[in-house]
């Protein structure tokens, strides 16, 4: 079982690597492959070697795919730059992944609200023909 202590310190050290690598992307990044991109969370392995950085993208496929290789490209840069200003010994192994979460959440709630308005239309009829 792993100590509370442990589990907290990479917690706080996910969200401490999402917010500066945010900062990167958003606005120090010069890469014009990279749009508009959003980190939305970073999970640290276990053994904090490396990490996972869930990223969303706004536009298309290709956007995502563009936008995803100029983050691989400066993957060193961002891992450079997250020891200077986070003070650690050193940064992750980054691994950057599409987060499509929030377009999958949209669709879903789409689909339940067309659901639901069936539902109304279908009870209405049936009341009308009793």
């Amino acid at each position: 079982m792993e100590k509370r202590a442990v589990k907290y310190h990479r917690g706080r050290l996910g969200e401490a690597l999402r917010e500066e690598i945010e900062t990167l992307v958003e606005g120090e990044l010069g890469d014009p492959r990279i749009g508009l991109v959003g980190v939305t969370a970073v999970h640290v392995a276990d053994d904090g070697r490396s990490a996972q950085v869930l990223v969303d993208v706004d536009g298309d496929d290709q956007e995502a795919d563009r936008s995803l290789e100029g983050l691989i490209a400066a993957k060193e840069y961002i891992r450079h730059e997250l020891v200077e200003r986070l003070r650690i010994r050193r940064a992750p192994e980054l691994h950057f992944r599409l987060d499509r979460s929030e377009r999958e959440k949209a669709r879903v709630e789409e689909l339940l609200a067309r659901a639901k308005k069936r539902m109304k239309t279908r009870a209405g009829s049936s009341e009308k023909k009793a």
